[in-house]
């Protein structure tokens, strides 16, 4: 594989745009593919069948692109194709994510940890396991939160409705005296600011970009297919859904320069 081939990124809509601005801050020089399969979102809702086989069908379009690698930049995609689609494309690495309990439980003061997430990643084994890892001597409290994915598909961020539901979902945690908060979906980056205002100053919040962008790295490194150039690296934009309606919220979330996105045939 040529260390010049792109980087592909994926998720079920934009958010997975919060793994791609770490990716690109720390690897200028990389040419990045991303796709959002907007026309299947969200993800978190669905059946894991049905959300696997949207996962090995967007790895498959960008494998068929020439990527070097894969971030599957979705934690519902990464509970349920990201074992599968190792096993489909040997030949390329492939990169997970996963709700980030081992930096906030090395940052909890009091040992109480909040996780706000879909409800299929907080269901899935890959974050049992993780609570196994790192829950042992703090606690953790989780939050599902339905409809927060489709405000951000909207660019929907600050508004009243994007508040009147994070109170929703964060009353409970906060309740509990949190003082750590993971935001455990790629979308929930987006809502940081409102996230923070609710949550007040003495709660830590993270997620997951800076470490799948080191991890990224990592990877790239060791199959020797880290791209030389130090910058100049360009991106791409793929949607299944309606290219227009998704530009518009690319350009609030991504940049507000030019963007083009194509039309996925999958």
């Amino acid at each position: 594989m040529s260390d010049s081939a792109a980087i592909g990124v994926f998720d079920s809509g934009v958010g997975g745009l919060s793994i791609l601005k770490e990716i690109r801050r720390m690897l200028p020089g990389e040419d990045l593919l991303y796709l959002a399969d907007s026309a299947h979102c969200p993800y978190g809702t669905k059946l894991v069948p049905e959300i696997r086989a949207r996962s090995l069908a967007v790895t498959a379009f960008l494998v068929e692109l020439g990527v070097k690698a894969v971030v599957v930049a979705c934690n519902s995609a990464s509970v349920a194709g990201l074992d599968q689609a190792r096993e489909a494309y040997p030949q390329i690495p492939i990169v997970g994510v996963e709700p980030a309990l081992k930096p906030a439980h090395n940052l909890t003061r009091n040992g109480k940890i909040g996780v706000l997430a879909t409800s299929l990643t907080l269901k899935g084994d890959r974050f049992s396991i993780l609570v196994e890892k790192f829950g042992a001597d703090v606690q953790v409290y989780t939050q599902p939160a339905p409809g927060l994915v489709e405000l951000v598909e909207n660019g929907e961020l600050e508004t009243p409705e994007a508040e009147k539901l994070l109170r929703q979902y964060l009353g409970p945690l906060l309740k509990e005296q949190i003082d750590t908060l993971v935001l455990g979906c790629t979308h929930y980056p987006f809502l940081r600011a409102t996230i923070q205002k609710i949550c007040g100053p003495n709660v830590t919040v993270i997620d997951t970009g800076l470490a799948v962008a080191k991890q990224t790295v990592r990877v790239l490194e060791q199959n020797r297919i880290l791209n030389p150039q130090i910058d100049g690296g360009k991106e791409v934009f793929y949607t299944s859904g309606d290219p227009a309606a998704v530009k518009k919220v690319i350009i609030k979330l991504w940049t507000d320069g030019a963007v083009k996105v194509i039309k996925a045939p999958i």
